[in-house]
Parts: C-alpha cells; sequence; structure tokens
C-alpha cells in the first residue's frame, strides 16, 4: 500500500545496495538513522545484527505534540510483515497433513471461493499471490479511489468480517488467471488464509498463529490486538496519504479488522529479527518446508513493482548478498525486516510516518541507513 522507495511491497529488491565501507560502527549507524529523522521521519528505530553483535538505535518523537522520544524497543504495527507469519502456521498444517499446498481452496472454502475458480486456485497460489483475485482494499476504503482519507475515519473504529472483506476481492474484477505469472498482490488471499486456518484447526487463525508460530519462536512482544489500542511503549503513527492528509494525522488507535491476517501483527524490531532467524535456520518449519517457502515467483506489488515473491516472503538480490523477509505498512506505520540468506546480517526498523509525498532529501537518507545496515563491514 506504499508508494515510498524502501518501503513498497518488494521494492528493496530495486535499491542496488552496494557492498558498503569496511566497517561499520555503531557511530556510523546512528549518524545515518539521526539523518532518516532530520530529514522529515518523525520517528524511527531499528534494531541490526551481524552474528552474535546487536545494534540498536532510535532517532525522533513518537509523539509531535509533546516530543516524546521514541526508543529502540517500542512496540509497532508492521502491516504486511504478517504475511510471513500466516504462511508459516499455513506451512505447519502442511506438515501435519490436515492441508495440501496444491489442493484446490475449493476443497476446504467452496462458500468462499465458489465453482470454476474454487477449483482452479490452490493453497499454494494464495501464499505466493499468484491466484488471480483482486485486492479488496479499495473497495472497502472507496475514497482511496479519489486518495481521500474520508473512508480512513470512517473505518476508525469498524470491526470488519473477514468473510465481507473477501467477498469483495472474489467479487471484484479477477486480477489475473489462477497460476499465471506474474502474479497480482492481494491481501485477499491472506484473510482467505486465515479462514483455511479455521477451517482445518477449528480455532481462530488469530489463535492458531499464536501458538504455533509466535510461542514458537519465543517472541514475548508480538500479538495481534484484540483492539482499537497498542498495549505497551508505542509511537504514534501519523499517515500522510500522499500529501492528502496536512498536517498527517494519528492512527494509532484503529480497529485492525480490515486486515486481520494479511497485516494486523503488533511487534518489536527485536522479536523481528528473532523471528525471522529462527524461521530461515529451519526452527519454526521444517527445511522442506522452508524450502518451498523459498520458491519464488514474480508478483507485481500493489504499486505495480515486480517483486520475487515466495510463500510469504520476499526475496531481495543486492551486490551484498540475497535477503530474506518482509515489508509492511497500514495507515501511520511502517515496517522492514531482511535477513541475510546466510543468517548473519539482520536489519529491523520502523517508521511512525506512512505515505508521505515524495521527498528526495528523505528517501535519500532511509536507502543510506539501509545500506549501512545491510552492507557495511562487521558491527564492532
Amino acid at each position: 500500500m506504499s508508494r515510498i522507495k524502501l518501503i513498497a511491497c518488494g521494492t528493496v529488491a530495486a535499491l542496488g545496495l552496494g557492498a558498503g565501507s569496511a566497517a561499520a560502527l555503531p557511530d556510523d549507524l546512528k549518524s545515518t538513522l539521526d539523518a532518516v529523522h532530520s530529514e522529515g521521519m518523525p520517528g524511527v528505530f531499528a534494531e541490526v545484527r551481524d552474528g552474535r553483535t546487536v545494534w540498536r538505535g532510535a532517532a525522533g518523537v513518537a509523539d509531535l505534540a509533546t516530543g516524546r522520544p521514541v526508543t529502540a524497543d517500542m512496540r509497532h504495527r508492521v502491516g504486511s510483515v504478517t504475511k510471513t507469519f500466516t504462511a508459516a502456521a499455513v506451512l505447519l498444517q502442511v506438515e501435519q497433513g490436515r492441508l495440501r499446498l496444491d489442493a484446490p481452496i475449493g476443497d476446504y472454502l467452496p462458500h468462499l471461493v465458489p465453482g470454476e475458480r474454487g477449483r482452479a486456485i490452490t493453497v499454494r497460489m494464495l501464499i505466493n499471490h499468484t491466484s488471480g483475485l483482486a485486492d479488496y482494499l479499495t473497495i472497502a476504503f472507496p475514497s482511496l479511489a479519489e486518495m481521500q482519507p474520508k473512508s480512513l475515519d470512517d473505518n476508525r473504529f469498524r470491526r470488519f468480517r473477514a468473510n465481507e472483506l473477501i467477498a469483495m476481492g472474489v467479487n471484484a474484477p479477477p486480477a489475473g488467471e489462477p497460476g499465471s505469472t506474474p502474479g497480482v498482490y492481494s491481501n485477499t488471499n491472506y484473510l482467505l488464509l486465515g479462514q483455511l486456518l479455521r477451517k482445518v484447526t477449528g480455532r481462530p487463525a488469530e489463535e492458531v498463529i499464536t501458538r504455533t508460530v509466535i510461542d514458537r519462536a519465543g517472541l514475548r512482544h508480538t500479538e495481534f490486538p484484540d483492539g482499537t489500542r497498542i498495549r505497551g511503549p508505542h509511537s504514534r503513527m501519523y499517515e500522510s496519504l500522499f500529501g492528502a492528509i496536512d498536517p498527517p494525522r494519528d492512527y494509532s488507535v484503529y480497529d485492525m479488522s480490515w486486515v486481520s491476517t494479511g497485516a494486523a501483527l503488533v511487534t518489536t524490531m527485536a522479536d523481528l529479527n528473532h523471528f525471522y532467524a529462527q524461521l530461515l535456520s529451519g526452527k519454526i518449519v521444517k527445511p522442506g518446508s522452508l524450502a518451498q517457502m523459498q520458491r519464488t515467483v514474480p508478483v507485481i506489488s500493489l504499486e505495480g513493482n515486480q517483486i520475487d515473491y515466495g510463500l510469504g516472503l520476499h526475496k531481495v538480490t543486492t551486490s551484498c548478498g540475497t535477503f530474506w523477509g518482509h515489508d509492511g505498512s497500514v495507515w501511520g506505520a511502517q515496517a522492514l525486516s531482511l535477513t541475510s540468506a546466510d543468517g548473519r546480517r539482520q536489519l529491523s526498523y520502523a517508521l511512525n510516518l506512512a505515505h508521505w509525498t515524495k521527498l528526495d532529501r528523505l528517501d535519500q537518507a532511509l536507502e543510506s541507513f539501509t545500506q549501512k545496515a545491510l552492507c557495511a563491514g562487521r558491527i564492532r
């Protein structure tokens, strides 16, 4: 849901990151993070891992009115990073024999995807966005068609039902043919996966993901919100809607049923790095399942960029190596988490201003920090 260079679904792949300097000292990371704030981001915080060495930093404010500072341990809405968690939960059900990746979704949820499409679309196609199902967002938020914020305010406390949103996507004109590539990124897919988890386990999907993935990874600060507010220390979250909201408006209080198993997760940057380290080392799903998650196909993001997408994982290729992870955005909040293929280098960061009007200096500062965090030499 973002046009931003670094945060839009998968567009980190277009960064062209260089090899970096011989060493990335903590002072280097802090100065480049400070620059992101100086160039217009109210607050930014991050965790970078290099083997066993960990660097955490924060710059700017969590509240523009009071000047309360952001801190590196704050909780944050991480948007579509949630999709990796949901995909992992589905793969665990496959491992237990309750699901088949290449079975038609109509075998499980014929009432939600009926007829020929239900027979043509497989579970795998939902996870890697090759189902051809349209995204429901512009239907649920109709003012987005004119890039106006009215729907954001109208829906702040609205409790959507997942099946209601799924029907919007299923009944919309198809985005493509089932199984064809490039696929088209769609949140409808991941709400269907949530209903699939409920179908095969008899439990709410958020509960299944918490028990089988979040708890398994030992994450202490990661959860699906059970109301409109975030528990624990967190920032306000300012939405610009590409300049349509001026000054940006705080949407940190919001009913997240509009994205649920697609993008509702709240977590910390430390938890994100720990999760991806566990996942990519084969400690969440089995190695065979991880190999399935890392089988990528070309997918067109909501912003029109082509990305390499697996089963809930982006593949990002840079001149300093291959990274795996996900990015995400919801109203007022954006996040990114990437882990190198060997698991040694990790970056997770959070931004408390979303969908800003293009500002080259801010974009460049964020790119500079990302390059330093991912591609510079060892952190000492």
